[in-house]
């Protein structure tokens, strides 16, 4: 009775809560304008020629690395293993060119190496985080240093496990926050001008699940039950602290694995979906108003065999998730997120293999695959179409990056190189 009731609230408040990302023009950072990886391109090509859509340009001196890009004021930013460090770079977005670059830290040497983390752009700066916990922030016109912390000498930080630091920092007006991981700094508010820390996140004991530290999410901004709060994925599970003070409001243990939780959480009301692989499985919970602090009711779970995203993410469109499922196998699929119904996939192989990292425009999918594959796919709970597939050059090492679509353009980091596909609707 309880859940049906909490179900019931938050779809009034999904019909009455506006669409603002519509209005969004740039891709300020990690999944674009509300890190929900949904972009408010429309105009573009409901399905792609054999061989796929057109290439725009393309552009080298990326470096080794896996960063997706932050589009704005006709710049590209992005991260990379270059000349001897792990760079900050900000490119041209007409042909790619080199503009400028920032050292962050140390190269991470590795076959699997190079920075993971999404620069932010906002008021003229942008912040990176580096593998080593490095945060900077420079000058987006000049790439002039403002100032840096460290997250393990500065606040204590730890990873739940060996791949290092790979969030992408959030900036929340004033502020920078980012997860340190340590029990008395999991989360940390910086001022967005100096640097200097305006608060630090405590988090109890959320249970047996998972291990301690920061995972390799990103956090996303959420109102539920009335309280503006940071919402994370971290070693042990979900938590969301107050954004006005980083005071702890509640955690969800049930979702961690003890190996890697990575997939950014999905806010929409009063809901958090959220998933992780390793065989762990996915869930949706109800924030409530429980006295002075928020109570996250779960409202379902769905093992490891209904759905799981290793990683490259989720995105919600209406009321449905499309992600890949499985550890490293990215079947598409599609899941009611009130009820966790399967609507479709879960079990489709399509020329895509490996993890899939998605991004939605104009009522597509685009599923990048980790063997170089791109697909688009019609977002429609009705069935699983395809409508159009290509094969992105030079693949070597994992084909990780996020892609982006902005502005009638598809942008696709592969390592050093970088590819711009016009995705238009052909005039």
């Amino acid at each position: 009775m309880l859940q049906r009731a909490l179900v019931a609230s938050s779809v009034v408040a999904l019909l009455v809560l506006p669409d603002l990302r519509a209005a969004a023009p740039e891709w300020p950072g990690w999944r674009g304008p509300a890190r929900d990886a949904f972009s408010p391109d429309t105009g573009l090509a409901g399905e792609w020629p054999a061989g796929g859509p057109p290439l725009a340009w393309k552009a080298s001196g990326m470096g080794a690395g896996f960063s997706s890009l932050a589009i704005v004021d006709g710049r590209i930013y992005t991260m990379g293993d270059r000349d001897g460090a792990q760079q900050l770079m900000a490119f041209d977005a007409k042909d790619g060119a080199l503009l400028w670059k920032t050292r962050v830290g140390p190269v991470w040497s590795d076959e699997y190496g190079g920075p993971r983390g999404t620069p932010s752009v906002d008021s003229g700066l942008v912040i990176a985080l580096g593998t080593e916990g490095d945060l900077v922030a420079a000058e987006a016109a000049t790439g002039k240093e403002r100032w840096r912390r460290n997250l393990a000498s500065d606040f204590g930080g730890q990873m739940m496990s060996m791949w290092k630091w790979s969030e992408s920092p959030l900036v929340d007006g004033d502020h920078v926050i980012v997860t340190p991981g340590a029990r008395g700094a999991a989360l940390v508010a910086l001022d967005k001008a100096t640097g200097k820390e305006v608060w630090r996140a405590a988090i109890p004991d959320l249970g047996p699940r998972g291990k301690d530290g920061a995972a390799y999410s990103s956090i996303v901004v959420s109102n539920a039950a009335g309280v503006r709060q940071y919402v994370q994925l971290m070693g042990r599970g979900l938590v969301g602290v107050r954004a006005s003070d980083g005071k702890f409001l509640w955690g969800y243990n049930r979702i961690a694995n003890d190996v890697a939780n990575i997939p950014t959480p999905l806010v929409r009301a009063n809901w958090v979906f959220a998933s992780t692989g390793y065989q762990a499985g996915a869930a949706l919970v109800e924030l409530q108003k429980q006295g002075d602090g928020i109570a996250a009711h779960e409202v379902y779970f769905l093992d490891a065999k209904t759905l799981q995203n290793h990683h490259g993410g989720m995105v919600l469109v209406a009321n449905h998730v499309y992600a890949g499922h499985g550890h490293r196998k990215g079947f598409p699929i599609c899941v009611e997120l009130t009820t966790g119904k399967v609507a479709w996939g879960g079990d489709i192989r399509n020329a895509g293999s490996g993890s899939a990292a998605v991004v939605y425009a104009d009522g597509h999918l685009y599923f990048r695959y980790e063997n170089g594959v791109m697909m688009l796919i019609q977002a429609t709970p009705d069935g699983y179409r395809e409508n159009g597939s290509f094969t992105i050059p030079g693949v070597v090492k994992p084909s990780w990056s996020h892609p982006v679509v902005l502005d009638g353009r598809l942008y696709l980091r592969e390592q050093d190189m970088l590819y711009v596909y016009d995705v238009r609707k052909p005039a």
